[in-house]
């Protein structure tokens, strides 16, 4: 399947697994929850590599008759100029031309391709660590993506009647620390009753965050030491960076709270000017 211009995206599997202690994060689908519909939809195995575009404008054609599904932002899509719905099974025959808009809600979505994107992995992944580098290189204009043998099983459905995703505000489950205790009391309070805005700056590496400051308790920096998903640090200017799949495997700056993990598919289609509430997770 040729790319025929405009924006492309990341080539993403489920993510490298066993590398952190090398300095490899895991990276993957930054909305697994819509990564791994796109692949239910076409019986592939959930890790296989789907496309990951952000705020539309992707352009491909098919080379030989494929069978395809969109998934995640609801951007407006158009077989040969025919609009499609997302969250179905689309059959494209040979030199079709699929075409993304750019999604009224939402941030990212997901085209994946009934056999799975078969660029060459790295790593034991199909995943591209923008961060870090690593991985199958950014699709561009002209690139072919190969595509791997189909599954021999077929899903007994066409569409998956699911929410949509993506909202002007998101509320996100959190649980405070590890190093809460850099921070005031004031500081907690404000994180659950404050409202941050996501800005421009953000991207699959981290989700950067506008609104109150939160004040520290104690001057000085932390040793270097493990990030997770979901992970808000905070840097010296007080604002929250909440970090997302291609975050670093490490920070010097401390964590005041962690995302809920079921919560960062909707983290991950916060697009910029979306409005963040937190809320303590029981």
């Amino acid at each position: 399947m040729p790319s025929n211009g405009g924006v492309g995206g990341a080539t993403l599997g489920s993510g490298l697994f066993g590398h952190a202690a090398l300095g490899v994060g895991r990276s993957g689908a930054a909305d697994i929850r819509s990564h791994t519909l796109a692949n239910r939809l076409l019986g592939n195995p959930s890790g296989a590599a789907t496309l990951e575009v952000t705020l539309g404008g992707l352009c491909v054609r098919a080379r030989g008759p494929v069978t395809v599904a969109v998934t995640g932002a609801e951007a407006p899509v158009r077989v040969d100029g025919r609009s499609v719905a997302i969250n179905t099974v689309l059959h494209l025959p040979d030199h079709a031309e699929l075409t993304l808009g750019t999604p009224s809600r939402g941030l990212r979505s997901y085209l994946a391709v009934r056999g799975g994107l078969d660029v060459p992995p790295v790593l034991g992944s199909r995943s591209t660590d923008v961060l870090a580098g690593l991985g199958p290189a950014l699709v561009e204009p002209g690139d072919v993506l190969p595509v791997g043998p189909a599954p021999a099983d077929f899903p007994h459905l066409d569409h998956a009647p699911v929410a949509p995703v993506g909202a002007d505000q998101v509320e996100l489950r959190i649980r405070f620390g590890p190093r809460q205790d850099w921070f005031t009391e004031q500081a907690h309070r404000t994180l659950l009753t404050g409202a941050y805005e996501v800005t421009s700056r953000s991207d699959r590496v981290g989700a950067r965050l506008a609104g109150p400051v939160l004040e520290r308790s104690r001057e000085g920096e932390l040793p270097s030491e493990g990030m997770v998903p979901g992970s808000l640090q905070v840097p010296p200017d007080g604002e929250p960076v909440l970090f997302l799949a291609d975050h670093p495997v490490t920070g010097g700056y401390p964590v005041i709270a962690v995302v809920c993990s079921a919560d960062l598919p909707e983290a991950a289609q916060a697009r910029p000017g979306t409005r963040i509430r937190f809320v303590q997770w029981k």
